[in-house]
C-alpha cells in the first residue's frame, strides 16, 4: 500500500496469530512499560539525595514527587480499576512509600503486573467500558482500550519530565524511547 507522498506503507488486514491487533499492541506497551521503568529507575539511583528531593518545578515538585504520583495514579488507582473493577480513593499528590529505595522497587514491581493483566483479559474487555468512580467522587463511564492506553501514556509523560529534570541537573539519562526497546528485542532475535 502507498501513501499519499507515494512511500510503502505496510498494511495488515488480519490480526496475528495468537490474538487480537489491539491486545497485542497492549502487550507491546506493556512490556515498554516495564523496559522504562526500570531503565529509568537506574538513572534516578544515581541521583543524589538533595537532587532526588529537589522541588525542580515538575507538576509534583521533585523526581521523588513524581515517582510517588506514579505509583499513586497508575497502581492505588488505575490498576485497582482495570484489574479488580474498585476505584479507590486516592489523593495523587500523597506520599505512599518516603523511602527511595522502596519507592523503586514498588514501581518496578507494579508495572510488571500490566503484562499479566493484559494477557488475562477477556478478549470482549477491549471493546467494553471502564466503569469507576473517579478521585472526586464522580461515576464515570469510558471506553476501555483508550482509557487502558492513557495509563502507558501518562506513564510516559511523567518520565519524560522526569528524564528532562534529570538531564537539566546535569545527570546522564538513558534513552527511554519506545523504538529503542523494539530495537533491543529486534537485535534479541524476539
Amino acid at each position: 500500500m502507498k501513501s499519499p507522498s507515494g512511500t510503502s506503507v505496510a498494511h495488515h488486514t488480519s490480526d496475528p496469530p495468537g490474538g487480537s491487533g489491539l491486545r497485542d499492541y497492549f502487550r507491546t506497551l506493556a512490556r515498554y512499560h516495564v523496559w522504562a521503568t526500570r531503565k529509568l529507575a537506574g538513572h534516578i539511583d544515581a541521583l543524589s539525595e538533595a537532587d532526588y528531593r529537589r522541588d525542580v518545578g515538575l507538576f509534583f515538585r521533585s523526581v521523588h514527587g513524581t515517582c510517588n504520583h506514579l505509583l499513586v495514579a497508575e497502581h492505588r488507582l488505575w490498576y485497582a480499576r482495570f484489574a479488580e473493577g474498585r476505584s479507590e480513593s486516592a489523593d495523587l499528590a500523597e506520599e505512599i512509600e518516603p523511602d527511595r529505595d522502596r519507592l523503586r522497587e514498588r514501581l518496578v514491581d507494579a508495572a510488571e503486573r500490566w503484562p499479566v493483566l493484559i494477557d488475562h483479559l477477556a478478549e470482549s474487555r477491549f471493546g467494553s467500558s471502564l466503569d469507576y468512580t473517579t478521585t472526586r467522587g464522580i461515576a464515570q463511564s469510558l471506553p476501555f482500550a483508550p482509557t487502558l492506553g492513557h495509563v502507558f501514556n501518562h506513564a510516559t509523560h511523567h518520565r519524560g519530565q522526569t528524564t528532562a529534570a534529570i538531564t537539566a541537573m546535569g545527570y546522564p539519562c538513558p534513552e527511554i524511547d519506545m523504538v529503542w526497546m523494539l530495537q533491543e528485542e529486534s537485535r534479541a532475535g524476539r
